[in-house]
């Protein structure tokens, strides 16, 4: 019998757990070769959670074990700790909020039985989505097919089932900023994709806004791609070129025509344009030195407040 850890990310997700818990404990009962184990992961909630994780360990202490941060620490933290303290001959990765269908996973695990080395969902639709949402996402797998090094699949999701070399190999990787779908690819492996249908939250507000996808976009493409600092470089080497050349034609023009008075708004307009290609310049400078910044600190990813995975199949503290 082959063991099948399913990581689950938490934050503020007491209204739903109990509902995933029923979802996800069918789907294990139904896949009767396999032992299962869920390792919830709250990442420092402040509601309920941690207690209804607490309670469902009480109820079922063979399947359920618990990872709980200090604090927040964010959804890849999360996946990288429950990958940390897996066992499993596979190791999934599945939200709380049945967004992800458990009914996917024993398909998943009949591909890596086939000898696929992962199984992940890919969202078809995004029904159910803010348009604005919607947009940038697609506009997102764009620029990424553009500028990231790595092939990141249209819709991919973090849902997924891997066999454990794929996991050893993903830890082993050790950048404190982290981008999972980037590194997902990275690692490469024999993998089959699952056309998955969104759903609709079973309970509980999505922990997203426009701004912090926003944010997880740009950390995917500076984790993944050079491409911005030489767009820099590029855009400086171009508007010298311009300045060099409206040196000369004013140099030029002034020997044959004599000078010209002084034009105001087409100085400030310069000074606008080019003050403002200087500052572009540098903040894209400056997010490349403040992830050098993060990585050299070698802090941990996290911190393990409480969990009752026992000792001899645990990563050291922190990650």
């Amino acid at each position: 019998m082959k063991n099948v850890d399913l990581i689950v990310p938490c934050y503020n997700e007491a209204e739903v757990l109990e509902l995933f818990y029923a979802e996800a404990s069918k789907t294990a009962d139904a896949c009767k070769q396999y032992a299962f184990r869920f390792i919830f992961v709250d990442d420092g909630s402040r509601d309920a959670t941690l207690d209804v994780i607490l309670k469902l360990a009480q109820r079922d202490p063979a399947r359920v074990k618990y990872i709980s941060f200090s604090r927040n620490f964010g959804k890849e933290a999360a996946m990288l700790a429950g990958m940390k303290y897996s066992s499993g001959d596979y190791v999934g990765i599945i939200d709380a909020d049945l967004q992800h269908s458990p009914d996917l996973i024993a398909d998943m695990l009949a591909a890596l039985e086939e000898g696929y080395d992962v199984a992940a969902a890919r969202r078809v639709d995004r029904k159910g989505e803010k348009s604005t949402v919607s947009a940038f996402s697609r506009l997102f797998y764009r620029i990424s097919d553009k500028m990231v090094d790595v092939k990141i699949e249209q819709g991919a999701q973090d849902f997924r089932l891997m066999r454990r070399k794929v996991v050893d190999a993903i830890i082993s990787l050790p950048e404190y900023s982290r981008f999972s779908k980037g590194i997902f690819s990275w690692v490469g492996f024999k993998t089959k994709w699952f056309e998955h249908a969104n759903r609709e939250r079973a309970a509980g507000k999505t922990k997203w806004s426009f701004f912090k996808l926003m944010k997880y976009a740009l950390d995917g493409i500076i984790a993944f791609s050079a491409v911005p600092l030489k767009i820099a470089l590029l855009t400086g080497m171009a508007f010298s070129g311009i300045g060099i050349a409206y040196a000369l034609y004013i140099v030029i023009r002034t020997l044959i025509y004599g000078p010209d008075e002084p034009g105001y708004p087409s100085i400030i307009t310069a000074i606008f344009i080019i003050g403002g290609l200087i500052l572009f310049s540098l903040g894209i400078i400056g997010e490349y030195l403040a992830r050098i910044y993060l990585e050299v600190k070698h802090r941990p990813v996290y911190i393990i407040s409480q969990t009752n995975i026992e000792p001899g199949t645990a990563a050291p503290q922190g990650g």
